[in-house]
């Protein structure tokens, strides 16, 4: 059962798809909450952070309206989604407008995609590649369709967090995971039956 399920909005992008995403896909009897209430925020059973936009403005607009010690309080104990930016903050520091101190949860660094000349940013659909099992990825294996849209993307420096990629011009950071924090660079509200699947699980995990 998924409880109350809180999408934090720090002012990083429009939620909407997001939200009626996550509202579709909602077990019965599970709350899904939109807000930028730290308190709100704290009374999460899981939490989801969203975010589009440069690095250093999204982890400064975190900063700025007192939703990070909530986001991080909650993210200790209770299953945590980051989406995009989201996940990309995630990761110890990004280089997005000059180096910037990231959450610090997962082992790697924002760094501008090196695509081998394809366009960047990285936009529309790719296949994902599945290195290695977990519950939220339940059901979606490598060849399922994601959508992407960033010109960044997380530089693992720990392997063993890194659960799927995409080939945009060699290896692209897809999801990564830790504990009881995941990440996707892609838009789950975005892709359709992988994306859906996806956040069902999410609203299910119980890590």
């Amino acid at each position: 059962m998924s409880g109350r399920c809180v999408l934090v909005d720090a002012g990083m992008g429009n939620l909407h798809s997001a939200e009626k995403a996550f509202r579709r896909m909602a077990p019965e009897g599970s709350e899904i909450v939109v807000t930028g209430d730290p308190d709100a925020v704290r009374r999460a059973d899981r939490l989801v952070l969203p975010g589009d936009g440069a690095f250093r403005w999204c982890m400064g607009r975190l900063g700025a309206s007192g939703l990070r010690e909530a986001v991080e309080e909650v993210a200790r104990e209770r299953p945590f989604l980051g989406i995009c930016v989201g996940m990309q903050m995630m990761a110890r520091r990004g280089f997005e407008h000059g180096e910037t101190p990231g959450l610090g949860w997962i082992a790697g660094e924002v760094r501008r995609i090196d695509a081998g000349g394809r366009p960047v940013p990285h936009m529309g659909w790719n296949d994902l590649s599945v290195l290695r099992p977990h519950p939220v990825l339940e059901g979606i294996g490598s060849g399922a369709h994601a959508y992407f849209v960033h010109g960044w993307q997380m530089e693992m420096l720990d392997e063993g967090q890194l659960l799927a990629t995409a080939d945009y011009g060699g290896p692209v950071t897809a999801v990564v995971a830790e504990g009881n924090r995941l990440g996707t660079q892609f838009h789950p509200e975005k892709s359709q039956e992988a994306g859906l699947r996806l956040i069902a699980n999410f609203l299910r995990w119980d890590p």
